[in-house]
């Protein structure tokens, strides 16, 4: 029996058809990690079972539109990675491919986008923008990239790996509390890195406070792509009466808008809250002057980075989720 299954088989019975209505509690499943070689390895944190309000009221400071209207949630109980994915794990991905580097299509044929798990092709520049790769977070990979690589991880452990969704990821970070951080704001050094102590640049995972719940960097370090397409008045097609069972909206086969979710290295505060959310767009690869431009790395968004979630009992909607995106993806 794996972890997975263990971990349904100790759920009561109540919390596996948990009303919509439940307050929070607390799952059986347990904190592990996984061995990705004799050197590499991640920890991953149980997260409950619960119901909360997702979005912002419109009075929070630094409130944008497409954080409302509130709605209740309910989310079933997870994993997520204690921290953001970092380039130890991507690089056992995408370096140590099987005959070498993958060659760049022939976009004289579109061919079908198969199932099988794809690596990316070389970056057209440093992929870590010159600041390093010991500790610190992967970033400026595509939603596509992170994708795959969940698609890949999946494959290589027998666990199913994915991106959270918005609705996971936004009560993972507030870890239980309802106000725009998760932690007293007039802390907020202690707990992120933003533009205020970030001197401009990424930090190794993991150095600042973790939120209530353990998670390390949920505020800021690199922003994280979630599982959604970005819709900004997505919230407005929810009840505000009743609560909805994990929300999503699946990922297109366009390239744009993905959602990102958290604060990171180069923003304020405002953007660091638990509620802020933003969609990606193609300046992110302004300066890749390849035809067609890539699908696996972002010229301009080093801030933008990833983390991964498993479902104690997956969704039917998410199982075997896969990006869409192909290298004639507009």
């Amino acid at each position: 029996m794996n972890r997975i299954a263990q971990a349904v088989f100790l759920l009561p019975f109540s919390l596996l058809l948990l009303p919509a209505n439940a307050p929070s509690q607390p799952t059986m499943h347990k904190a592990y990690t996984e061995k990705l070689s004799d050197k590499v390895s991640f920890d991953m944190l149980p997260i409950p079972a619960g119901t909360f309000t997702m979005g912002s009221p419109a009075d929070e400071k630094g409130r944008d539109a497409n954080e409302g209207p509130q709605h209740p949630v309910t989310v079933q109980p997870f994993w997520m990675a204690k921290l953001e994915t970092a380039w130890d794990q991507y690089d056992i991905y995408w370096e140590n491919r099987p005959k070498g580097p993958p060659q760049r299509p022939d976009i004289t044929k579109k061919s079908i986008l198969s199932d099988a798990i794809t690596s990316p092709t070389p970056p057209y520049e440093d992929p870590t923008f010159g600041y390093g790769r010991a500790g610190l977070p992967v970033i400026a990979v595509t939603h596509h990239a992170a994708m795959e690589y969940c698609a890949w991880l999946s494959k290589k452990t027998g666990t199913h790996y994915r991106l959270p969704t918005e609705a996971e990821w936004e009560w993972a970070c507030r870890a239980g509390t309802k106000t725009a951080y998760s932690f007293d704001p007039a802390k907020i050094g202690d707990f992120t890195w933003y533009d205020k102590n970030a001197e401009s640049m990424p930090h190794p995972v993991g150095k600042k406070q973790p939120n209530p719940w353990g998670l390390h960097d949920m505020h800021g370090n690199v922003a994280e792509w979630c599982l959604d397409s970005y819709q900004k008045d997505f919230y407005a097609t929810f009840p505000i009466d009743k609560a909805t069972l994990l929300p999503v909206r699946l990922p297109q086969a366009t390239r744009y808008p993905d959602s990102v979710r958290g604060g990171s290295w180069l923003d304020g505060a405002d953007k660091c809250r638990s509620a802020t959310r933003r969609g990606s767009d193609k300046t992110w690869l302004r300066r890749d002057p390849q035809r067609p431009q890539s699908i696996w790395w972002m010229t301009e968004a080093d801030w933008v980075g990833f983390r991964v979630v498993c479902a104690v009992e997956e969704d039917p909607r998410l199982k075997g989720v896969r990006s869409k995106v192909n290298w004639w993806s507009e």
